[in-house]
């Protein structure tokens, strides 16, 4: 049997990475967020933000490495595998800049579905931009509603996980999971 494959997302700066690792420490299978796997190639590559001058592309590199995170994940031994984001992301992304995207974009989310979906929302005490964010808390709060906006499309019931300490939020997680 398939393990639960759940899925930590929200804008930028909102605790998801912390939660992950946090998650790993205390045993549990994680999938880092790849994002800043492919925009570190891309610097190696000589471009500086490949998300900012061609989207498509870092957009279809997510996606790549999205669908491989998935089908990994669904052949792993144990019961449970936390992602830190999903396929949909992407879209609510593409969306929050206004960029179209191919259908199989939309078909990938459709195709590839997620037993859970964690949400954390835009938090500005724990918020911090680095090289690899660029956006401003405001540019968060406006991703995390398409983020909000494109999984609902895709008929995710959303769990919003509370403005907590790293060990509450995980323990909130863990309890809603019943694990």
């Amino acid at each position: 049997m398939s393990p639960k494959k759940i899925v930590i997302t929200g804008g930028p700066g909102t605790g998801k990475s912390s939660i992950i690792n946090h998650l790993k420490h205390r045993g549990f299978l994680c999938y880092d967020e790849i994002s800043r796997e492919v925009t570190l190639q891309a610097r190696k590559d000589g471009i500086e933000q490949l998300f900012l001058k061609e989207p498509l592309l870092f957009s279809e590199k997510l996606l790549e490495g999205r669908l491989r995170q998935y089908n990994e994940a669904s052949k792993e031994s144990v019961n449970t595998v936390f992602l830190d984001r999903g396929i949909p992301d992407i879209l609510a992304y593409m969306d929050y800049i206004g960029d179209k995207y191919p259908q199989y974009f939309s078909d990938a989310s459709q195709n590839n579905r997620y037993n859970y979906v964690f949400v954390l929302a835009p938090w500005q005490e724990i918020f911090t931009s680095d090289s690899e964010r660029y956006e401003s808390f405001e540019q968060a709060i406006e991703i995390h509603h398409h983020l909000l906006k494109t999984y609902m499309r895709f008929g995710y019931q959303l769990i919003d996980v509370p403005f907590e300490t790293i060990e509450k939020r995980t323990d909130f997680i863990l309890e809603v999971l019943n694990l």
